[in-house]
């Protein structure tokens, strides 16, 4: 009986509705997520894939890097050590949501995903190390964790609208089907970038094979859609001031152009310059804060359950 009441006591402690601390929360799960990626690139860049040669061990009969390894097992095993933060802020967001599993399904059942995607990374980190960074696994590895950005992205949508009470804009289905488009054709982008990464050069180790694609040709691919990232988003934002009135998508989809104006920057300056590794970085950053904008304005028009929709 006292252990009954002492769960019913811990429970009644829990917010029933969205607070500061839920929609930190969610921020915070998205600004880790994207930070993984970005310290998961400078692994790679600075040839420190291999920094822990086991796993889960860094080395055989240890968890944590050895003198011999030097600065790349400490690198590598920084990294996998993140894995733990996002851990902690994953099971907080989903206790601080506990008390709202039924009446706030969906941010209960977004927090869950984002919580089981954190182990399933570490096992393909894992798969990863022991395929000497195949570039496929290591592909696979960057999507999950560009997966786990798009759900963080959600949540913080949906905690913010609840927290501020917010009613969404009006949109049409025009505008929701433009703006899908544009989250499809970054998606794309990005997973076509993981091919390019493949057959260049920063591979995380000098023994790592490659792709044996042409690299012009697969850069082409990757910016095939790009541009048709930046006509839909073209056509996004004229639909948009169009229709009126939608100040807070208006702002969304800004920001969608500032994201692409700049990682087009980079990428071209990085691919004409022999992808200094600085920049490549920036470019792994840009790819992320690519996902997070294009989901933005995707889940603005398409997902939040208060849109009042206006078909045309």
């Amino acid at each position: 009986m006292s252990s009954d009441l002492a769960a019913k006591s811990w429970a009644d402690k829990l917010p029933t509705k969205v607070t500061r601390l839920v929609h930190g929360l969610a921020i915070a799960s998205l600004i880790s997520q994207v930070g993984i990626i970005v310290t998961g690139g400078a692994v790679r860049l600075t040839e420190s894939g291999l920094g822990c040669s086991h796993w889960p061990n860094c080395v055989p009969g240890s968890m944590t890097p050895v003198p011999a390894m030097g600065i790349h097992g400490i690198i590598e095993f920084g990294n996998r050590t993140l894995t733990f933060v996002l851990l902690a802020i994953a099971v907080a967001f989903l206790v601080s949501v506990w008390s709202m599993r039924r009446t706030h399904s969906t941010l209960f059942k977004l927090g869950l995903t984002l919580l089981l995607g954190i182990p399933a990374q570490g096992v393909i980190g894992g798969i990863t190390v022991w395929t000497g960074l195949n570039p496929w696994v290591v592909s696979l590895h960057f999507l999950l964790s560009g997966t786990l950005v798009i759900l963080a992205t959600m949540l913080v949508n949906r905690t913010r609208t609840e927290l501020k009470a917010q009613e969404n804009p009006a949109t049409t289905k025009t505008i929701r089907q433009t703006a899908t488009a544009a989250w499809i054709f970054s998606i794309l982008a990005v997973i076509l970038g993981t091919i390019v990464t493949g057959t260049g050069p920063h591979a995380g180790d000098a023994t790592t094979p490659r792709h044996m694609f042409d690299p012009l040709l697969v850069t082409r691919m990757h910016t095939a859609p790009v541009y048709l990232l930046i006509i839909a988003t073209v056509a996004l934002l004229v639909l948009v001031y169009k229709a009126g009135g939608n100040a807070r998508l208006r702002s969304s989809v800004w920001w969608l152009v500032a994201v692409i104006l700049i990682q087009a920057a980079i990428g071209y300056t990085q691919h004409f310059t022999g992808l200094p590794i600085g920049l490549v970085l920036l470019h792994m950053l840009g790819a992320s804060l690519l996902l997070v904008s294009s989901t933005d304005t995707w889940d603005r028009t398409s997902l939040l359950p208060k849109y009042q929709r206006v078909d045309n």
